[in-house]
């Protein structure tokens, strides 16, 4: 028959840290927030497609603009936290539809983080705001700021 313990008796193999018997904790968790869209969806709203049809395809986007006609951004991010520490984006995916005046799909651009920026995946350029300017606009523009005035 085994015998039991006595009571009061310390035994040194039976004392075993918590963190021994618990499982493999992981301290990092990944959450991805926003739209996720597949490649089945992209081929559903081809260049010319109805704004109808691109609602009814990707659904609501994340949000809007008003430049030069209607772009619809779908937008999704993956998010690291390490135990207390705060989170992190370390993946971040637009989709942008770019609509002409007649509502019609004109453009599609993938955008994504790269270096703290917007990048366009198809282009490989960065994404800028306002509209692009020619070399000669540049000229001017800049002789302009270095004398305001017209004379020296």
């Amino acid at each position: 028959m085994p015998s039991l313990p006595r009571p009061g008796s310390l035994n040194l193999s039976d004392m075993r840290a918590p963190s021994i018997q618990a499982p493999n904790l992981s301290l990092k968790e990944s959450r991805q927030h926003g739209y996720m869209f597949s490649q089945q969806q992209l081929e559903q709203v081809p260049i010319g497609a109805s704004k109808d049809q691109v609602d009814f395809v990707l659904g609501t986007p994340s949000t809007t603009g008003t430049f030069d006609g209607e772009v619809y951004y779908y937008i999704s991010q993956r998010v690291e936290q390490t135990a207390f520490l705060r989170p992190r984006v370390v993946d971040q995916q637009v989709l942008a539809v770019y609509f002409d005046l007649d509502d019609r799909v004109s453009r599609i651009a993938h955008y994504g983080l790269q270096d703290g920026k917007v990048f366009d995946f198809i282009s490989r350029k960065t994404a800028t705001t306002g509209k692009e300017l020619t070399f000669l606009q540049q000229v001017l523009r800049a002789s302009r700021m270095r004398n305001p005035a017209g004379g020296r």
